[in-house]
């Protein structure tokens, strides 16, 4: 995507957003004020809360570049460039109460992404009911979901050799458009089936698995899978299962790298377990293999240290809404990174116990076709300090 300038990525997204008529359609549904969670409390003049009254009209226009990013995780700049693709999408197309301005609405989304604050702490902020914050979530929500093909893409040939000379300058593993793992959402309890998706860790949470390329940017996103399920089956749940075998999407002997969680593929490298019994060429494999990973632990603790509502608990009770919520914070982090608007991270995720995956049976030919690539890099690779 470096390659496009802002106007050609607008374009692109905004044709990603028509083309999506049923989206305005459903949005306003009938039913839609219960989309979200529960039911809101009604209130009456004797009861009303108390709120913030023009933050967003008088008190945020005075913010300079960094106390605005300070509270909204990306400068205005960026700001308005996501602003101009998914404002038509936050405006109500049917006869009734007008909604509030798409950039109101857009704050209060990434208000809410970007801190662990709760909906009675933020509808105090923006001066909005409940129901009004939950619609103005949502709304933002599946805008962004509809531009995850423009903006979460996987690399042309072009694009590939770049990813791949940035991989090589910083690892010195050959070959690699990008590094492969999953990470956990936490949520609350489910009401239904909540055993299935507490985690090796005792949580419940929501996997998302994504590729990266060298810069963090991702260029693959899947995420709904329940915490219980390995690595592994998620992999085999993704369309990236489909496509590790397709030789388009691997120009000129390329391959993704992942950790001992997954099944060694000749486009998908792992590293060599480590039974005690090590050559050097073996263990300074697995060295450049780790450092070229990184990246991927880089990427999620970038996501999550800007968008912190995916760091603590996800507040969300509605289940099925939650992958929309991660795949469109996904897209935020790229179209950040997209314009140069780093975040400096405080978070450090600790790379999470391997549970590694049986190499015996399955697709014998390819896992051979993986060993020997494998094999054959390990013996080429120069020695780094192990």
């Amino acid at each position: 995507m470096d390659e496009f300038n802002d106007e050609v990525l607008v374009g692109l997204a905004l044709q990603l957003v028509g083309d999506v008529l049923f989206f305005s359609s459903s949005e306003d549904s009938e039913d839609d004020d219960h989309d979200f969670e529960l039911a809101v409390p009604f209130v009456t003049a004797k009861n009303a809360i108390p709120r913030m009254e023009n933050y967003v009209e008088n008190i945020v226009p005075q913010f300079d570049d960094g106390q605005f990013k300070s509270h909204f995780r990306m400068l205005p700049e960026t700001f308005e460039f996501i602003l101009k693709i998914i404002a038509p999408k936050l405006v109500r197309k049917k006869p009734g109460c007008p909604t509030i301005q798409p950039n109101k609405q857009l704050l209060l989304a990434i208000w809410k992404m970007a801190t662990p604050d709760s909906y009675r702490s933020i509808c105090e902020k923006f001066n909005v009911g409940r129901a009004t914050a939950l619609k103005c979530v949502r709304r933002v929500v599946n805008a962004l979901e509809i531009l995850a093909p423009a903006f979460i893409a996987w690399p042309n040939e072009e694009r590939s050799m770049v990813i791949r000379n940035g991989f090589f300058a910083t690892s010195n593993f050959p070959n690699v458009i990008g590094a492969i793992d999953g990470t956990h959402i936490n949520i609350p309890a489910p009401r239904d089936h909540p055993e299935s998706y507490v985690n090796r860790k005792g949580h419940h949470s929501i996997q998302l698995q994504a590729v990266c390329d060298h810069q963090c940017k991702f260029i693959h996103c899947y995420a709904g899978n329940v915490g219980s399920v390995h690595d592994q089956r998620v992999f085999r749940l993704s369309d990236l299962n489909e496509d590790i075998h397709n030789p388009s999407k691997f120009l000129n002997n390329s391959h993704i790298i992942g950790d001992a969680a997954y099944t060694l593929q000749e486009h998908l490298l792992v590293p060599y377990r480590d039974n005690g019994h090590l050559t050097e060429k073996q263990k300074n494999f697995n060295f450049c293999h780790s450092s070229a990973r990184m990246a991927i632990e880089r990427s999620f603790g970038l996501l999550k240290g800007r968008f912190r509502s995916l760091l603590t608990t996800l507040a969300m009770e509605r289940v099925d809404l939650i992958p929309k919520y991660i795949i469109a914070c996904c897209v935020l982090h790229n179209i950040c990174l997209l314009k140069n608007d780093d975040f400096p991270s405080t978070v450090e995720l600790l790379p999470e116990a391997v549970q590694y995956h049986d190499q015996v049976g399955g697709n014998v030919a390819v896992n051979r076709l993986g060993v020997i690539k494998r094999d054959d890099i390990c013996e080429r690779l120069s020695i780094r300090n192990v």
